[in-house]
């Protein structure tokens, strides 16, 4: 790759996390990020015009150096149309087999991918997955959870009855589909990984998003995993827990490739036991993911603070892992079996003694920031003085997100970019995740006469509280000494109270708040 650089991404979905993290990233860098055109995208269960984003991007990779590519989206259209498709394995390898073709006209073009291993989620819900999952889908994940123990002769007595009675009343025709529709998709991930061993696709993921250590999902992990190895691609393809916030770990990654650099990162967690903890929506010891995380973003882990490039200050459970929501409560995994203080003094020493970048990963509470953490941040003056911050969703989620801004921002410093994404990530992470969506699901919603999942358009009378609410917590929460986080514009990205889009602006103190240009 030569100075003036283009990427081409073709993101995973729609909403905010795929369609704009990476691109907030990628702004103050020397590099531009084309994104697929928003009109081609989908709309949640409706898939993206696969056909025109094909087209797309074999006119936009003739001016490009980089692609990352969400291969969900070309071959069904979006993450959640791969779970609902109607489609045959040989639909899927013809448009793989284009990609072969597109490498063949643009040569010059570097190829990271990724491509999802199909999830079963473990409750019973059709938000994001077939309709008969709303009253079939725990059913589906236990049937796959304990026959998997039992082929390893670890089901218990209670599990096989449960079994037999699932056997009994699961119907086979919604069995069948959903089976049948994980069989064409894994056929689908073991041929891309033949073109990661032909060279077609120079480096993949491929992203674990709500897995489990047994069950369906985990059943094709070690079919996918055993391809890998036949190909000897171990060092090709990674496979771990995760999902949108890959775009952001592959641009890192090239980004770090294009300049030259491995950077190495120290982690500090705040609990001895932390790196043993298994997160929820996750398969494995939470430092497992995390090495993943950082060697996928073009890192390695650093042996001491010393050595390294910059610090990644980890805020984990103690025991085991909770939802943010749940925070307001006392629990001895929070309370007694981490040390916050101790994590907050080490990265203001690391900051302002030894003039190393530091980053937080506040994965500690699953679906929002620690609040407790997030104070002392604030109490230090370190909030808008760090590489990276992140709290959203799953614990991989926030770290691919927060390894990648603190990746760039090794490279670029503190642009006003940077700032603005990280006023974004406390709007959103600490704001919205950990207290106004608790707010609009305790009750708020319902008063208006709306559900959870279904609001009044994406920019009804729910956005409109919503930008309300979260204006007043940032000013309790976050605003101060450094500077105050404004919202700018408000929406429901999914017309439900899960996600939120934001555009806000960051305002240094003594400055004035400038009004969003039309």
């Amino acid at each position: 790759m030569n100075s003036k650089q283009t990427i081409v991404f073709i993101p995973l979905d729609e909403r905010p996390c795929n369609y704009e993290f990476p691109s907030l990233l990628a702004r103050g860098t020397e590099f531009t990020l084309e994104r697929a055109p928003f009109e081609l995208m989908g709309r949640k269960k409706e898939p993206g015009d696969a056909e025109a984003l094909w087209d797309w991007l074999d006119e936009a990779a003739a001016r490009a150096e980089g692609a990352v590519i969400a291969l969900d989206t070309l071959l069904y259209g979006g993450i959640i149309p791969s779970r609902l498709h109607a489609m045959e394995f040989s639909q899927i390898d013809e448009r793989l087999q284009r990609l072969r073709r597109l490498k063949e006209r643009h040569p010059q073009l570097k190829i990271y991918a990724f491509q999802l291993i199909m999830r079963c989620p473990q409750y019973s819900l059709s938000d994001e997955e077939p309709d008969y999952y709303a009253d079939w889908g725990r059913e589906i994940f236990r049937k796959g959870y304990i026959a998997h123990r039992e082929e390893l002769g670890m089901a218990s007595p209670e599990e096989l009855v449960e079994l037999n009675d699932i056997n009994r009343r699961l119907p086979a025709d919604i069995l069948n589909d959903y089976l049948g529709r994980r069989a064409i998709n894994m056929q689908g991930n073991r041929r891309a990984l033949e073109l990661v061993a032909d060279g077609v696709i120079d480096f993949m993921i491929l992203p674990q998003d709500d897995s489990a250590p047994y069950g369906h999902t985990a059943k094709d992990q070690q079919s996918v995993r055993s391809r890998i190895t036949e190909l000897d691609l171990e060092l090709k393809a990674y496979m771990y827990p995760g999902a949108d916030e890959v775009g952001c770990t592959l641009l890192a990654r090239m980004i770090n490739e294009a300049k030259g650099v491995t950077p190495l990162v120290y982690p500090r967690l705040s609990s001895v036991q932390g790196a043993f903890v298994t997160p929820l929506f996750e398969d494995r010891f939470f430092y497992e993911t995390l090495k993943y995380q950082i060697t996928a973003a073009g890192g390695l882990i650093a042996s001491s603070s010393e050595e390294a490039d910059w610090v990644l200050l980890v805020s984990t459970p103690g025991e085991t892992m909770a939802e943010a929501v749940s925070q307001h409560h006392p629990f001895f995994s929070y309370d007694v079996y981490r040390n916050l203080i101790e994590l907050v003094e080490y990265g203001s020493h690391m900051l302002r003694s030894r003039g190393k970048p530091v980053a937080v990963a506040d994965v500690g509470y699953a679906n929002g920031g620690d609040l407790k953490l997030v104070k002392m941040l604030r109490q230090k003056g370190l909030l808008f003085q760090l590489a990276g911050y992140a709290a959203w969703n799953t614990s991989s989620n926030s770290l691919g997100t927060v390894i990648a801004q603190a990746m760039l921002y090794s490279l670029y410093g503190g642009t006003p970019e940077h700032l603005d994404f990280l006023a974004l990530r406390y709007a959103e992470d600490v704001c919205y995740c950990a207290v106004v969506r608790s707010e609009m699901n305790g009750g708020i919603v319902e008063e208006m006469g709306l559900s959870k999942f279904q609001l009044d358009g994406h920019r009804g009378t729910a956005a409109a509280q919503v930008k309300e609410r979260l204006q007043a917590v940032l000013e309790d929460k976050i605003n101060g000494e450094e500077g105050s986080v404004h919202i700018l514009d408000c929406y429901m990205p999914w017309n439900r109270t899960f996600e939120v889009g934001l555009t806000v602006g960051y305002t240094p103190a003594e400055q004035p708040v400038l009004p969003l240009q039309p």
